[in-house]
């Protein structure tokens, strides 16, 4: 559980540094950590099921430190979607 939290964190980061202008940038403190580390699960999730379930590379864990590439790439397929999402709401922050 733990070792999920923290994946999903360095994974949402890591992807939040690397995308410009996501939906997510001026938002700052805790919310802005918590945001991290939904992305970042989100991102692994999609990670695990587009490199293990849908090409059949990588291993059968879906939140180890061993897919953290495919998390963040995950992730960066995740941001612009959920930002989509926001601003489709009219949620954006």
């Amino acid at each position: 559980m733990i070792g999920a939290l923290l994946l999903g964190f360095v994974a949402g980061v890591i992807a939040r540094v690397l995308m410009p202008g996501d939906a997510f940038r001026k938002m700052s403190g805790p919310v802005s950590w918590l945001v991290s580390v939904g992305l970042g699960l989100a991102g692994a999730l999609a990670g695990y099921v587009l490199f293990t379930l849908g090409l059949g590379i990588g291993d059968d864990d879906i939140f180890d430190w061993g897919g953290i590439l495919s998390a963040i790439i995950g992730t960066l397929i995740v941001i612009p979607i959920a930002g989509w999402l926001l601003r489709r709401s009219g949620r954006a922050p």
